[in-house]
This record gives C-alpha cells, sequence and structure tokens, in this order.
C-alpha cells in the first residue's frame, strides 16, 4: 500500500509525534509499503507543481526525525520555521499527499491531531485514516468532558473541576476541593502543564503553568498510588502495564527520556484488580465510542481502589510507548501491531 504517516504539527507533543512517526515509518517499509512521513504542518515544499510521483522516493522526501527533548518544544520557533509562514494546519502539498494514499497513519498527539478536528476535515476529503472517528476523538480530548462520560458511565475517577482563565479563582478554598489536588491543561497530553498542588502558594504556580498551555484547565482531587495503563484494541484489553518512576510522577521527562521510569508488564498486581482494571479500560473506551485502538490511564490507591484518569486516542508509538509493550506480551511484536492498527481502521471505515 501508499502509506502518509502524518506527524509533526503544532502541539506541546510535537517531539513525541514525530518520533513515534519515525518508528511508524521504519516498520511499514520493513513490511513492504510505500511509505512517506510527513509533518502535517511543515507539508512538502520540494516541488510545489507536482507531486504525481511522490511515493516513488518516499525515503528521501520524508521527514528527519531526531530523539525527543526533556522539555516540550517552543512551538513559536516551530511556526517560524515554516517557509511560506501560513498559519494553515495543513502544510503545502499536505491534502493532496493524502487523498492519493491508501490510508493514512494518524502518529500525531495532543491539540488538532487528537481533538477530532483532523479527523472531520479528511472525512470531508473522502481520506481513510487509523484511529477513532471525529466524534469520539473530540469527546475524549476533553478531560472534562471524558470525566462526565466516566461518571455517567460507572468507571471511577477522580473528582474534579474545569477553570478557565476567564472564570480563573486564585482562591482554593472556593474550588470545593481538597489538598493535595492536581492541576492539569484540560485537553493537553504527555503530562505537560501538570501540577502536583500541596498547599496554597503552590496553587497559583500551577495554575499560571497550566494556562500557559490552554485557556481551560481542570482540578482535581490528587490520588495517592501506583500508576498504570491499559490499551483497548477493538473493544479488547491488552495486559496492564505499570510505570514506576525513578523520581517524581510520570511526568513529560520521566515518560520518554530512556532510563527514568521502569515499566512492568504484565503489572505486579493481584489477577482480581488487574481484570477490574481491564474492563474499566473496555467499559471506558465503549462509553467514548473509542472503536479501532486507544489507552487509559490510571491510578490504583493504598486502599486498592481504582480511578480512571483519562483516555488517549492515538497513544505513543515510541520505544518507551506502552502500548508496543503491551501488545509484545501477547505476541504482537511493532511491526505487527502498526499492521494491524491499519487493518483495523480500514475495515472500519470500509
Amino acid at each position: 500500500m501508499d502509506i502518509v504517516v502524518l506527524a509533526g504539527g503544532t502541539s506541546a507533543e510535537r517531539d513525541v509525534s514525530l518520533r513515534s512517526g519515525g518508528m511508524i515509518a521504519k516498520a511499514l517499509r520493513e513490511n513492504g509499503h510505500r511509505v512517506l512521513l510527513l509533518d502535517v504542518f511543515m507539508g512538502y515544499h520540494d516541488r510545489e507543481e507536482d507531486v504525481s510521483d511522490i511515493f516513488e522516493q518516499t525515503e528521501e522526501a520524508s521527514v528527519k526525525t531526531e530523539g525527543i527533548k526533556e522539555t516540550a518544544p517552543d512551538l513559536a520557533a516551530v511556526k517560524a520555521m515554516r517557509k511560506d509562514k501560513s498559519s494553515c494546519y495543513f502544510g503545502p502539498n499536505v491534502i493532496a499527499i493524502c487523498r492519493m494514499a491508501d490510508i493514512v497513519f494518524l502518529a500525531l498527539h495532543g491539540e488538532n491531531g487528537e481533538n477530532g478536528k483532523l479527523q472531520a476535515a479528511f472525512d470531508l476529503f473522502g481520506i481513510r485514516y487509523t484511529g477513532s472517528n471525529y466524534l469520539s476523538s473530540a469527546i475524549a480530548m476533553d478531560k472534562e468532558i471524558t470525566k462526565i462520560f466516566f461518571e455517567v458511565g460507572g468507571v471511577p475517577t477522580p473528582k474534579g473541576i474545569k477553570m478557565t482563565k476567564k472564570n480563573r479563582e486564585d482562591n482554593f478554598e472556593l474550588t470545593g476541593l481538597r489538598l493535595p489536588c492536581v492541576v492539569k491543561p484540560c485537553c493537553g497530553g504527555s503530562s505537560i502543564g501538570v501540577s502536583i498542588v500541596r498547599d496554597k502558594e503552590e496553587y497559583k504556580k500551577a495554575l499560571e503553568e497550566a494556562f500557559l498551555w490552554e485557556d481551560a484547565i481542570l482540578i482535581e482531587d490528587y490520588i495517592k498510588g501506583r500508576e498504570f495503563s491499559v490499551a483497548v484494541i477493538e473493544g479488547k484489553a491488552l495486559p496492564v502495564i505499570e510505570m514506576a518512576p525513578v523520581e517524581g510522577f510520570y511526568d513529560y521527562k520521566n515518560k520518554y527520556q530512556a532510563g527514568s521510569t521502569v515499566e512492568t508488564c504484565p503489572a505486579d498486581i493481584p489477577k482480581s484488580v488487574a481484570v477490574e482494571m481491564q474492563h474499566y479500560a473496555e467499559e471506558a473506551a465503549r462509553i467514548l465510542g473509542l472503536d479501532t485502538y486507544s489507552r487509559m490511564d490510571f491510578l490504583l490507591n493504598e486502599a486498592g481502589e481504582i480511578f480512571c484518569l483519562e483516555a488517549n486516542t492515538l497513544p505513543g508509538m515510541t520505544e518507551t510507548s506502552l502500548i508496543p509493550q503491551e501488545a509484545a506480551v501477547v505476541g504482537i511484536n511493532y511491526r505487527q501491531l502498526c499492521e494491524k492498527l491499519i487493518e483495523i481502521s480500514l475495515n472500519k471505515q470500509e
């Protein structure tokens, strides 16, 4: 097949996306496909008048990827690098090239890549893509809406409230929550802008940090416990994986810097707890309509209670990502996983 792996973009998770995309493109080439790795925002400039034979020269035309730095990218600097200086999310030739492909593998993370807007545009253009549809993607991207769906559907989740810049409340006592708490952007990922708050002074600093990234944030009860994740493919949960950071919590650095986190799959927990967590992961995917693949993040407190934090509609596919590790436990290697996600997505869209 002719496949575009779409990565990059303008979200805080741009570097992670490019790393995922590079690995996916390599795996799909090894599977025998003609694969073009394309930055959705930068586009393809070299021969703007004619891209008719782009899949004949995919390796030369593909984006060159680097490693993931310890901090999120400077998005203003990234946007300034675009040759045509346009603010349009789709770079030159992106739509034209994607329409030529048999399918687009979405390796995007964060805003616009995961919030349903791109999926809706692709639906209008008749472009087939991996992952969930635009509506499910939009619902799952918003942590407040996701939390409402979880509460209605019986999936346990920490108590929390949404706050906007316009209605910002610096007096913590008026939030109705308790300390410690967690402050995080409402629609962001990779734990960017997330703070664990233990006193009122930290609370104000956490608001400043979260509002740097988005105009809406989520404040929720802090759950002290172990961190887990469960991927769901076509409604069926994979084995539970535990993430134990060497220092701090599972933040941006600990997610993507090798050696920063000890990951164990299957997780060392009682079978009954694992089964319950897998059940909640499947229910979360069903409630949100994530019918291709996704990943749910969990906390397990000292009393053995499970809390589902959020859904990831386009889980990372880097060398430290979780879903490839979970798939490997059930005998699915990285190349097979990429192929399986394409097969599932094509079947859903046909």
